[in-house]
């Protein structure tokens, strides 16, 4: 099963991400769609590695959230040691963080699990020729980012009252937490709305961890 690049030539592919199920009907979908060749398929970023090494493929389908070795991670290392092996992340996750985080790491495309067929075919095409693919969701948020004016960075106990927010406390336990005044907590956060122009306390931590200022857990799916 061959995908036909622009210059006559095949493009081979190695599919990765944790979840059996989601893999299965990436490469599935893939094997449907004439001319691919799947060269292998990973579990996580330290076998992906691997792969990549074995068999030199002209692009990488990347989940962002795994275990061992996460997307970012994964595609940072294959950029840095296969320059030739182009990455395109495939994900359910299209925070601003998340974007950048892949971006940065070296991804030639952000893609989303939403994306037809026919667009994942084109998007490996397109990825082996070395252009840049992103999903119109993820271009309107990249967009409308670079838009955004320069942001004011947070200070250190700016950050702590956050956390702390986000943790659910009111205004005199965080007092409590950080051995401040309660007057001095309604002032920081006065100080976190206005540099995060959110609306209230759940908006600053949305924003916060849309911009990856806060580490909370995330379960689920990558």
């Amino acid at each position: 099963m061959t995908i036909q690049r622009g210059d006559g030539m095949t493009v081979r592919i190695v599919v990765v991400d944790d979840h059996t199920v989601m893999r299965a009907g990436v490469v599935a979908l893939l094997a449907a769609e004439p001319g691919i060749e799947i060269v292998g398929e990973a579990g996580d970023g330290r076998a992906a590695l691997g792969l990549v090494a074995r068999h030199s493929p002209d692009v990488a389908l990347v989940d962002l959230r795994m275990p061992v070795l996460d997307g970012v991670a994964t595609t940072a290392e294959i950029v840095a040691r296969h320059p030739r092996t182009r990455v395109l992340i495939l994900t359910t996750y299209d925070t601003d963080a998340d974007i950048e985080r892949g971006v940065e790491a070296g991804a030639i495309g952000y893609l989303l699990k939403d994306t037809t067929r026919e667009q994942l075919a084109d998007a490996i095409r397109s990825a082996a020729r070395g252009e840049t693919v992103l999903a119109p969701r993820v271009a309107e948020r990249l967009v409308a980012r670079m838009r955004q004016p320069a942001q004011v960075p947070l200070t250190g106990r700016e950050v702590d009252v956050l956390n702390a927010v986000a943790d659910g406390l009111t205004n005199a336990e965080i007092g409590r937490r950080l051995v401040i005044a309660e007057a001095t907590v309604k002032t920081h956060l006065l100080r976190l709305f206005a540099k995060l122009d959110a609306k209230d306390r759940t908006h600053a931590v949305v924003i916060a961890l849309e911009r990856g200022l806060l580490q909370r857990s995330t379960e689920g799916p990558g």
